[in-house]
């Protein structure tokens, strides 16, 4: 049997569990090294990170690759219907199943596809194990300093897993699936409320929009307040802390990486679930903010108004992003971003206060649902990510 070097991080799971070498049950495989003079306009996609990381494996980003060249040199790499697909350089860890629109792919290089290779592991316990303290502690452990530059089957090879019976991995997977299940229905949800949202604004201000409506700067209509140098903030004490709101934070939300700063700053830096936050600066994007009590940090700004409704001032924001990326892309340095001045350039076409009111009326509910949705959301994700590392460890039981 294959050396276990790593037996010490599963010393408290039940002693019925099997802690076996990873590559003795699950078959492993990164994506090959495929050029760019190789891509088609059409043919058998080519998954890609961009496609990683929701619940589905998708063709977000996909390149495409010439169905001969794939049966002649990588038809062995095209996945299988359930395989679970993780990223292993840049987006770490972006982990997502299989389903009928990606089955027959091939993964790109930087892209591990996994499956059982015996009967004591089901498909959805691997994908658990890959999004568990078990994998990644074991893939810190590769890490060159505190970031993992790259993973591989090399160190796949020299990892452990610890196997409960089949019959409680498919009662831990039901567990965590039902939860996901309904995490990702709320997701959907919201995205058909935002795709509601986004059709009655194009409707109003694009393809009916009144010349006689006054024309205002972006900055004209809403508040910008830059977040604060948090390092120039840190906490007193341990009761009086947040943490930090950054571009990392906005995209993943928080979590135990994040950085922490006093409480004790003025309220309007202080960021609230349902709060519009613009990050203006690399990774430009417009989001409510959806998750837990923070302080803005620089490169974010929180988004007010004190005469115009949350959602005028949101979606006008979302209408210029595009036009702000293409900005911040044409500027020659390390990190793109826009200026105030861009704020003001940008152009807003105000209704009468009437027919504001009207189009409140419409767009106000459909905001306060998306928000009471992504509430409800978080809540569920909380709880799954609290729940899972308790299952996968045997410290919380399940009847099977």
């Amino acid at each position: 049997m294959t050396a276990i070097p790593y037996t010490g991080i599963f010393s408290n799971c039940p002693e019925s569990w099997d802690v076996t070498p990873l590559q003795e049950h699950v078959f492993f495989q990164e994506g090959p090294g495929i050029l760019a003079k190789d891509f088609r306009s059409s043919g058998v996609p080519l998954l890609r990170l961009a496609g990683l990381g929701s619940k589905f494996a998708t063709l977000d980003g996909c390149n495409y690759l010439d169905p001969e060249m794939v049966e002649k040199k990588w038809s062995h790499f095209r996945l299988n219907l359930g395989e679970i697909v993780t990223s292993t350089s840049a987006s770490f860890g972006r982990t997502s199943t299989i389903d009928e629109s990606t089955e027959g792919a091939v993964p790109y290089t930087g892209i591990i596809r996994f499956r059982p290779k015996t009967s004591r592991i089901v498909p959805e316990f691997i994908g658990l194990f890959l999004r568990s303290t078990f994998f990644e502690e074991q893939a810190g452990s590769f890490s060159a300093g505190s970031v993992i530059q790259h993973f591989g089957p090399t160190h796949l090879k020299q990892m452990a897993i610890a196997l409960p019976p089949v019959k409680e991995q498919s009662s831990i997977a039901e567990i965590i699936g039902t939860l996901e299940n309904k995490i990702d229905l709320l997701h959907r949800q919201n995205q058909t409320l935002e795709a509601m949202a986004g059709t009655l604004f194009r409707q109003w201000f694009v393809e009916e929009v009144q010349e006689d409506w006054e024309e205002k700067s972006l900055s004209g209509i809403a508040n910008f307040l830059n977040g604060l140098a948090c390092q120039k903030y840190p906490p007193k004490n341990e009761l009086e802390k947040l943490p930090v709101l950054k571009i990392k934070e906005l995209s993943s939300g928080v979590s135990e990486s994040s950085d922490w700063a006093t409480s004790e700053v003025r309220p309007e830096y202080i960021v609230e679930a349902g709060d519009v936050i613009f990050a203006w600066s690399a990774s430009l994007m417009v989001k409510i903010w959806d998750g837990e009590r923070c302080v803005l940090n620089q490169h974010l700004f929180k988004v007010t108004s004190d005469e115009f409704p949350k959602w005028f001032y949101l979606m006008w924001c979302k209408h210029h992003l595009a036009e702000f990326i293409s900005i911040s892309s044409s500027h020659a340095t390390t990190m793109g971003h826009i200026k105030r001045g861009d704020l003001d350039a940008a152009r807003v076409k105000v209704p009468p206060e009437n027919e504001l009111k009207l189009m409140s009326e419409q767009m106000t509910p459909l905001l306060d649902k998306q928000i009471a949705i992504a509430k409800q959301s978080k809540t569920l994700e909380k709880l799954r990510d609290a729940l899972l590392p308790k299952l996968m460890s045997g410290e919380v039981r399940v009847a099977y």
